[in-house]
């Protein structure tokens, strides 16, 4: 039987106001991505989104970003892989802090927005954050985008890595995601999105904005919180799943 990881931003709020629909969502997911409060997040958001991973039974993971309130993490900075590797070991600390002090543990880390497109395309980037992930704790699986020069930089270091896909984003030839600047970069249909998930799950294919079909290697499956019909996509894409023998499963336990 196949095995899929659904993984999900979460904790991206501040103080009073949130965003997405974490509390619902955690019913479908099985790997929760927290903000650290460098693109969003607060110590008092990051705590109650760690506890209400637990509730659920959901690994509890870092989301680290650029330092980049305003911009929502999505613009890029150039930044040192020194600084990189600093900005890792501040933030996965501060959520491994957290889990710790609700009698759990961080299980994987995975880079936000504009870091995480940075980490994908640059070796030296991709090679900083593998290295502080390794420093803090060498059993923590890596999260990257599928094939990218963060999943390499991880698995040179002997990192257990996530080779992760976007079922409602577009793809370029070359692998990468379609820049957000681009109003082809996500797919808006919910049918698309889930036909275009289950096909990178079952044969290991995605067909790019100009066609093409190329290979990708699937471990996990990133489903966003934050639109209107968050909530129907993650049930559909569950019961879409299940109803083709793919079992949703956290990683920890496919590869324990």
């Amino acid at each position: 039987m196949k095995r899929i990881d659904l993984n999900c931003d979460m904790g991206e709020g501040f103080g009073p106001y949130s965003f997405g629909h974490d509390n619902e969502l955690m019913r479908y997911i099985t790997s929760a991505n927290i903000a650290c409060g460098f693109h969003a997040g607060d110590p008092t958001i990051i705590n109650r989104t760690v506890r209400l991973a637990i509730e659920h039974h959901v690994n509890i993971g870092a989301h680290p970003s650029l330092p980049d309130l305003q911009g929502f993490g999505r613009r890029k900075m150039d930044i040192s892989p020194r600084e990189t590797y600093e900005l890792m070991l501040y933030q996965v600390g501060a959520l491994h802090a957290f889990a710790v002090a609700n009698g759990s543990r961080l299980t994987h880390v995975k880079p936000h927005g504009a870091l995480y497109n940075m980490a994908a395309v640059e070796p030296a980037i991709a090679e900083a954050i593998a290295e502080a992930i390794y420093q803090l704790n060498p059993e923590m699986i890596l999260y990257g985008l599928a094939g990218s020069e963060l999943i390499q930089a991880g698995n040179k270091l002997g990192l257990q890595t996530a080779n992760e896909a976007f079922a409602d984003r577009t793809y370029q030839n070359d692998g990468t995601l379609t820049s957000r600047q681009d109003g082809n970069a996500v797919l808006n249909q919910a049918d698309d999105a889930i036909a275009q998930a289950l096909k990178m799950v079952k044969d290991q294919l995605v067909t790019t904005v100009n066609g093409s079909d190329i290979t990708i290697h699937v471990d996990t499956i990133c489903i966003h919180g934050d639109g209107k019909h968050a909530l129907t996509f993650a049930k559909i894409i569950n019961d879409t799943f299940k109803a083709n023998g793919i079992a949703i499963q956290a990683l920890s336990s496919i590869h324990s």
